[in-house]
């Protein structure tokens, strides 16, 4: 190369902070700045001889060919995570190089320069937190799969527990002295605190981690009030409060997520029981049209809450009394879990309390802007004047537990999943499904409930039995035509009154 053109790259390169290399019209290498050689270690003289067109790993990456289009068409091009092959075999870091190659013509000559950029700490710290990202991942999935599997070790055993408690309770109710009846009493209010306890922990475990997904739908905002509120007027009346609904429509309908309503409910007003010694609780429902809201308001004489607390009421585990010794039991979840549900339903939950005179708890709902007409209502049959359910469960641990709850008003029969066949429709008439599905079976559970739908005006209700509570996958029952999803652990009440509700009208 003639000294006029290495004078030339030298003024123009060596100054400049990066790699740059130049090659002649052959593909040999004719000059390196200063910053190459310091990166690399390479002099002119060592590269000597070397030709990028006979370099069979840049031929291997198809960067010759590119080389090829530059001259042609006498225009720049940018190859990202470009590799010094001369550099391979050889003790030296390798780095990742962002390399744009650029033609270059003096004195009627034709060159290709090389601008080199060092990226390797850019890339380093892209896959850093790739890593991050993947372990994140990761440790989602564990803890999804970790309350998963508590959630079934737990809810299983304490169903079993507390449903036959139940029964133990009823049968013997007339037929022990008053101490064993203090004994078992005492069972099953622990049973009972046990399961409120582990549900709330495992419903806002899921919630915290990002599990709980809600499936809105337009829904009878009254019907699903009364049949949350039925179990609650009996322990009212044990505690001789006086309870009233006062609503002035039977027809609000909302857009909501069915089981995060019911909870909130159902926490709100377990609570106004809990803290409600004497006097009264009332739960009204309004409509505001002009701001197309449903509002509740649920209103008791209880203990109240001071104004210094009022601030600390939604925070986790919190409770104003935090002593072991405090009057009142819970693990100050309710109404933590009850204002994340209502806020992802799209409304707001408020208090207004006065220590010693009680506490007002509004929610507001979005109302459903509209609703479907001519839906299809479920019916049921009867054979021989007696209601046939046919229970679905693999294990035979429900089975006996079912059977007794539902003994005074239904015939249950057992069948394992794997043995179901739709044509057990067509030799006897059952009023209901109850299947209990496995933890580990949710596909094949899945699959029974969408045979069942496929059978033409087969509109028999589903009813899924777990110990998995994730949103997720209720969503999934739903959407295959399950028509409800009971959590275990269950109260016999709470079954009988679903089963009734959709298998007896």
């Amino acid at each position: 190369m003639d000294t006029f053109n290495l004078k030339y790259f030298e003024l123009c390169y060596d100054p400049l902070p990066f790699p740059v290399e130049v090659f002649d019209d052959n593909g040999f290498v004719v000059f390196i700045n200063k910053a190459f050689s310091k990166k690399w270690g390479y002099s002119i003289n060592e590269l000597q001889g070397y030709s990028y067109a006979t370099d069979k790993e840049l031929h291997k990456r198809e960067v010759v060919k590119k080389i090829s289009a530059v001259r042609k068409q006498q225009k720049s091009i940018t190859i990202q995570n470009y590799i010094d092959t001369r550099l391979l075999g050889s003790d030296k870091a390798i780095p990742f190089l962002k390399t744009t190659i650029i033609p270059l013509n003096v004195d009627d000559k034709t060159f290709i320069v090389f601008f080199h950029e060092d990226q390797t700490d850019v890339i380093l710290a892209e896959e850093e937190v790739r890593k991050a990202r993947d372990s994140s991942k990761e440790a989602d999935r564990l803890k999804s799969t970790f309350l998963n599997v508590l959630s079934h070790e737990l809810r299983t055993p304490l169903n079993i527990i507390l449903g036959y408690s139940t029964i133990i309770k009823e049968n013997l109710k007339d037929k022990i002295n008053n101490e064993d009846k203090v004994y078992l009493d005492n069972l099953y209010t622990g049973s009972e605190r046990l399961f409120k306890s582990i549900t709330q922990m495992l419903e806002f475990a899921q919630i915290e981690a990002g599990n709980y997904k809600l499936n809105l739908e337009t829904l009878n905002l009254i019907h699903i009030i009364k049949n949350c509120l039925e179990p609650f007027k009996i322990k009212a009346a044990e505690k001789k409060l006086d309870f009233t609904l006062k609503i002035t429509n039977e027809n609000i309908y909302v857009e909501v997520d069915q089981q995060s309503l019911e909870t909130v409910i159902n926490n709100l007003t377990d609570n106004s029981i809990k803290f409600t010694r004497q006097g009264y609780i009332e739960f009204e429902v309004e409509v505001f049209n002009e701001r197309e809201l449903a509002v509740c308001k649920l209103k008791d004489t209880g203990v109240g809450i001071s104004p210094e607390y009022l601030d600390h009421i939604y925070r986790p585990f919190s409770q104003e009394e935090l002593d072991i010794g405090r009057n009142f039991e819970g693990n100050g979840l309710g109404l933590a879990i009850a204002k994340r549900y209502i806020e992802k339903m799209g409304g707001s939950l408020i208090v207004d309390s006065i220590k010693g005179v009680g506490s007002t708890f509004t929610f507001t709902l979005p109302l459903a802007k509209s609703v479907k007409k001519g839906k299809t209502k479920i019916t049921s049959e009867k054979s021989n004047g007696v209601s046939k359910i046919l229970m679905l469960d693999d294990s035979g641990d429900s089975y006996p537990l079912i059977k007794a709850f539902l003994k005074d008003n239904f015939e249950v029969k057992l069948l394992p999943s794997q043995d179901f066949n739709s044509d057990l429709f067509k030799e006897q008439i059952f009023s209901a499904i109850i299947f209990d599905v496995a933890i580990n079976y949710w596909n094949r559970g899945l699959e029974i409930v969408r045979n069942v739908r496929k059978e033409k005006d087969n509109k028999i209700p589903i009813v899924i039995l777990s110990s998995e509570f994730l949103q997720e996958k209720i969503q999934q029952f739903r959407k295959a035509g399950a028509n409800e999803f009971l959590v275990k652990p269950f109260a016999k009440g709470e079954l009988v009154s679903m089963i009734s509700k959709i298998a007896l009208h």
